[in-house]
């Protein structure tokens, strides 16, 4: 009874299998001679690790595992690192495979582990990758819950890149002018107007995710479609390395929504409050309209981040003065009769 009560049930593999076997053992001897014999593997140099962090086992270890714990059988030069090692070993394979995605969708079916199952269902959303489809008929489920006048995927895409940036035409429009002068007011008019017309004439700038732009310097994504978070605010590039391809399955197109286009100079609290005060005191020919185009509406101003990167704090960073207004283009004088020079006489 008390050899039965020290027998542990374990579940072993084999290193790069995904089938395990449970096996009882009174200790890591017994346990390596069985699990050898069991996984046709050679007893020289065989040694067993836990599948969640790569710990190999040694007697005394053995004793403190918990009843059906997941192990992997190791033998020769071969490691194991932990679970994470079954996820770098799906991405390296073909990310078309069906096989591949099989086995993935077997890891998250089988893991017990909330962490763990979160981060294959993660990896399975871009393994799921039809990014080289772009027509509706080559892939239908892209596009569910779209309108049908979208035949494309860079046309859906290019269209909402310009929903967003009409949203920022919208709160120009409808910027509150403290001034009851109705001069003030008609020349804020004029000059919100003339910044709409920049805008409309680059046609809402929906090329920013569009991949098929010609000119790769005005899109935000590779040719297949991918895009990179540009940091937050306040850094250079984003740390965590966040990258994402809307185009190549629908979750991915729903994901993106929550990426952001972010003003570094902030729209709200800086860049249309001083266009109000320009406008305040200046007529509106004299306000450089390129210049707060640009920072409302173009990537001069705008950076796309991953939501997590999008800090909503206050950026403390302000339009440059000497650029808001129009330089003031000097008169030549006039020659004055008779100043030139005289002409020389030999």
């Amino acid at each position: 009874m008390c050899a039965l009560e020290s027998t542990k049930s374990v579940k072993l593999r084999s290193f790069g299998e995904t089938n395990k076997y449970g096996v009882a053992a009174k200790d890591l001897r017994e346990l390596l001679k069985k699990g050898c014999k069991l996984l046709k593997k050679p007893m020289n140099c065989a040694r067993v690790c836990t599948y969640d962090d790569g710990t190999e086992l040694t007697e005394e270890y053995f004793k403190t595992l918990p009843r059906n714990v997941e192990l992997v059988l190791l033998s020769g030069d071969e490691a194991w690192n932990g679970f994470m090692d079954e996820i770098a070993g799906l991405l390296s394979k073909d990310r078309t495979s069906s096989q591949l995605l099989e086995a993935a969708r077997y890891f998250r079916s089988d893991d017990r582990s909330a962490k763990r199952r979160k981060l294959l269902a993660d990896s399975l959303v871009g393994l799921e990758d039809h990014s080289e489809m772009e027509s509706r008929e080559d892939d239908q489920e892209w596009f569910e819950g779209l309108l049908p006048r979208f035949k494309t995927k860079s046309a859906y895409m290019k269209s909402n890149c310009e929903r967003r940036i009409r949203g920022y035409m919208t709160e120009l429009e409808v910027a509150k002018i403290s001034s009851q002068s109705p001069r003030v007011k008609e020349e804020f008019a004029k000059t919100a107007r003339g910044i709409t017309d920049l805008l409309k004439a680059d046609r809402y700038n929906g090329r920013y995710f569009d991949r098929s732009e010609v000119e790769e310097k005005n899109r935000l994504c590779t040719a297949q479609g991918w895009f990179t978070c540009q940091g937050a605010f306040d850094q250079d590039l984003c740390k965590s390395l966040h990258s994402i391809n809307p185009y190549g399955n629908k979750e991915s197109r729903i994901n993106f929504g929550t990426w952001n286009l972010d003003h570094r100079i902030e729209k709200k609290r800086t860049v249309i409050p001083a266009l109000v005060d320009a406008v305040q005191n200046h007529q509106s020919s004299a306000i450089n309209l390129t210049y707060f185009y640009r920072l409302l509406f173009t990537t001069d101003n705008l950076r796309l981040v991953h939501f997590v990167c999008h800090k909503k704090v206050p950026h403390l960073l302000q339009c440059d003065s000497k650029k808001m207004y129009k330089r003031a283009t000097k008169t030549p004088k006039p020659k004055t009769p008779g100043k030139g020079k005289r002409p020389r006489i030999k």
